[in-house]
């Protein structure tokens, strides 16, 4: 299967990869320590169309396919992963729901201002007794003549501080389980919604989550995204749209420790020679280098299944699960071959070694990911 990037594709990946390695990752410190990302570097993000990735020319986005959009990610991968995660949680979960799923009314209402970025996105599903089990909800959604009234909360919802647009789910009719969950659109400024505190993480620092809150939430009944009862559907379907993404992401971020373990390895003298010499040191950079490009062509096949309409719930799953997997094994390595002063915040792989950490959890966990890949194995047997 040929992959060869169209060449306004190639254009755009190369001026991305010049904006991160000289506007962005020298900059990653200052992300880390202050768990914010500069007001400047997001809007020239903005400029560049990067919140538009998803989203179709005529609504004022960059209207690439998968594959150009994985091309993308993975250029954005290779730096800080608090502010990959904000533009990937916007253009991904936060957003695709609306462009696949919306009415046109919805699309020419809500995505113009997330094309531009200056409304976000974000994705709220999981709860404190549904996360990996997603069809436990207890957010809930009740009609009320042409409105719903939602009460309930979720937690762990990235973008939730800065975001404006989020795609809700909650429970529509009780008695059906998994088939009575319905998704909505809620605006920030809805009566009845509310933004906890931002929760304080291990890594990603820069992307913020938090809890959201429902109480006598009033939403239109015009606002239920796609139709009632199919949420579980829909938060499927977004989901599984989002994992080829992901896994870009992890691609690009493993590229990157490929390449700081390989130059360090070169330059880093011990016992009279670089430690590229050592046998063991050129057997973790083989496998490193193996699976990255395993990873590489995987992220690309999905890719394009979903530009070519094809059903990827298997695919899209054990891609994700690879590319978290292949992320967090290349991040040890990278560590192990740096050695102490990997260990240290000074230097990036500390970073990435964190950050790679959430990979196995958000967005279905890498057991969550088994099992749906188990599960379609079940129904292709059948």
């Amino acid at each position: 299967m040929n992959f060869e990037l169209p060449e306004d594709i190639k254009s755009l990946k190369k001026g991305i990869r010049d904006f991160i390695d000289n506007e962005v990752e020298p900059r990653a410190m200052e992300i880390e320590e202050n768990d914010q990302i500069p007001e400047d570097v997001m809007q020239k993000s903005k400029e560049m169309g990067l919140f538009g990735l998803s989203i179709p020319e005529e609504y004022g986005g960059l209207g690439i396919d998968m594959v150009g959009k994985c091309a993308v990610l993975e250029e954005l991968g290779r730096t800080h992963n608090g502010y990959t995660t904000v533009i990937g949680g916007h253009t991904g979960i936060g957003g695709v729901g609306i462009v696949d799923i919306g009415t046109e009314e919805q699309k020419r209402k809500y995505l113009p201002d997330m094309a531009s970025g200056e409304k976000i996105g974000a994705f709220a599903l999981t709860e404190p007794s549904a996360g990996s089990h997603a069809s436990n909800l207890k957010t809930t959604a009740e009609k009320k003549g042409d409105n719903y009234i939602l009460n309930g909360s979720k937690h762990y919802i990235t973008n939730a501080p800065i975001a404006d647009i989020f795609t809700v789910m909650a429970i529509t009719d009780p008695s059906k389980g998994a088939k009575g969950i319905t998704s909505f659109i809620v605006e920030k400024d809805t009566p009845g919604f509310e933004v906890g505190k931002i929760e304080k993480k291990m890594g990603l620092h820069g992307s913020h989550s938090s809890e959201i809150f429902f109480e006598d939430c009033e939403v239109p009944a015009e606002n239920i995204l796609g139709e009632e009862d199919e949420g579980y559907i829909n938060a499927l379907k977004i989901l599984a749209n989002g994992r080829a993404g992901m896994a870009a992401r992890n691609l690009g971020s493993s590229d990157k420790l490929m390449e700081l373990s390989l130059e360090f390895a070169h330059t880093r003298v011990q016992f009279g020679k670089p430690i590229f010499e050592q046998q063991i040191i050129q057997h973790y950079l083989a496998e490193m280098a193996m699976d990255i490009e395993a990873l590489r062509s995987f992220t690309y096949r999905v890719a394009s299944k979903v530009d070519l309409k094809e059903k990827v719930i298997k695919e899209a799953a054990m891609v994700k699960l690879f590319g978290s997997e292949t992320y967090n094994k290349v991040a040890d390595l990278a560590l192990q071959i740096h050695g102490g002063i990997g260990y240290i915040s000074e230097y990036p792989i500390e970073r990435f070694y964190r950050d790679a950490r959430i990979t196995r959890i958000y967005e279905g966990t890498s057991e969550i990911q088994k099992n749906i890949i188990a599960g379609q194995l079940h129904k292709e047997y059948v």
